[in-house]
């Protein structure tokens, strides 16, 4: 057994599995998910698990070079995702690239994900895709 983390043998996996500039998304409860894209379904209920708890599990193991979220988030939302963006990356040494894109676009970019991991998250538009990036 680890002894702390990310604890998800789903979700370790999946990072594990992760090479250069692969694509995963943290999403809500509510976004659609394309067909043949792999889901980690870890809804319980409304709010859990929250979205933000499923950043930090993640944020412990994956180096990531951007992070693209949708622009119809409040600014509230986009403010605190840019945030927690630029301390993971800072955990690394790196700069994350932050970038807005539309909902509609959002949701056609999560087809070439590795796989859409569904929070009980119901806050609009609370959503992030990752792009997997390395730790040298």
């Amino acid at each position: 057994m680890k002894r702390g983390g990310n604890l998800n043998r789903h979700l370790s996996s999946l990072v594990a599995s992760l090479g250069h500039m692969d694509e995963i998304v943290i999403a809500d409860a509510g976004l659609p998910v394309p067909d043949g894209v792999a889901v980690i379904d870890l809804a319980v209920s409304h709010g859990i698990p929250a979205f933000w708890d499923v950043v930090q599990a993640l944020r412990s193991e994956m180096v990531i070079e951007a992070a693209c979220f949708a622009q119809e988030a409040d600014t509230e939302l986009q403010g605190r995702l840019a945030a927690i963006m630029t301390d993971w990356g800072q955990d690394n040494g790196k700069v994350i690239a932050l970038q807005t894109t539309s909902h509609d676009a959002f949701k056609a970019r999560t087809r070439q994900a590795k796989a859409v991991i569904r929070t009980g998250e119901c806050t609009p538009y609370c959503n992030v895709i990752l792009v997997s990036g390395v730790a040298f």
